[in-house]
């Protein structure tokens, strides 16, 4: 299982950063909000175009945004692998997709819990990520939402009947009780689970195993 850690419930994000530079979580998770398509938002670009101070980890950005072209094109001057959108939102998501993968990145799509698995179905051979979101999108720290897993396993059969390469990741509410009902997933997304303890990398591993 490869975990991507998010810093959204940080109180000192440098400070988590280079702690986590020392683990081996595969990703650092970056939720980026503009208060629009969720109430809540993130730090601006131009104070987190300096991640790369802290760490060198590849990125796995998740834009909760309403206008994700110009988020598309400034993450993307960052270490990132994978820039994941939202299926509800009111664009032409093929556009997005392909506007993500013409910077040479891996793009994605989020759906929100209620949002129904076969919506993917028309844009799976274009993705590499779909992130299941496992709680209400735009804030750290809610709790799984029952029923979620049986979305993962309904979703995983899609991407086998499709021949789809996306890797399933799920986002909310994980910990070493939850990351049992998502093993149907290839990424763990998590992090007050991570950064509430003092040893990053012992919670790392209680979810990897």
């Amino acid at each position: 299982m490869l975990i991507s850690t998010s810093f959204l419930s940080s109180k000192n994000i440098p400070k988590d950063l280079m702690k986590l530079n020392k683990t081996d979580t595969d990703y650092i998770h970056v939720d980026v909000m503009d208060s629009k398509f969720v109430k809540n938002k993130s730090l601006p670009f131009s104070e987190m175009k300096n991640i790369y101070k802290y760490t060198d980890k590849r990125l796995d950005v998740h834009l909760m945004v309403k206008n994700p072209y110009k988020y598309i094109e400034q993450y993307a001057t960052l270490n990132v692998e994978y820039i994941t959108v939202h299926l509800e939102l009111d664009e032409d998501i093929e556009d997005l997709l392909n506007y993500i993968k013409s910077f040479g990145l891996k793009c994605g799509l989020a759906i929100k819990p209620t949002t129904p698995v076969k919506d993917l179905v028309p844009f799976l051979p274009l993705l590499d990520l779909v992130i299941v979101m496992s709680v209400e999108p735009g804030q750290g720290g809610q709790e799984f939402i029952s029923g979620i897993e049986d979305k993962i396993k309904e979703l995983k059969t899609l991407i086998q009947e499709y021949k789809s390469k996306a890797l399933i990741s799920v986002d909310g509410g994980i910990n070493e009780e939850t990351k049992k009902l998502c093993s149907a997933a290839s990424i763990l997304v998590s992090g007050s689970f991570i950064l509430k303890e003092d040893d990053f990398q012992k919670q790392i591993d209680k979810l990897r195993n």
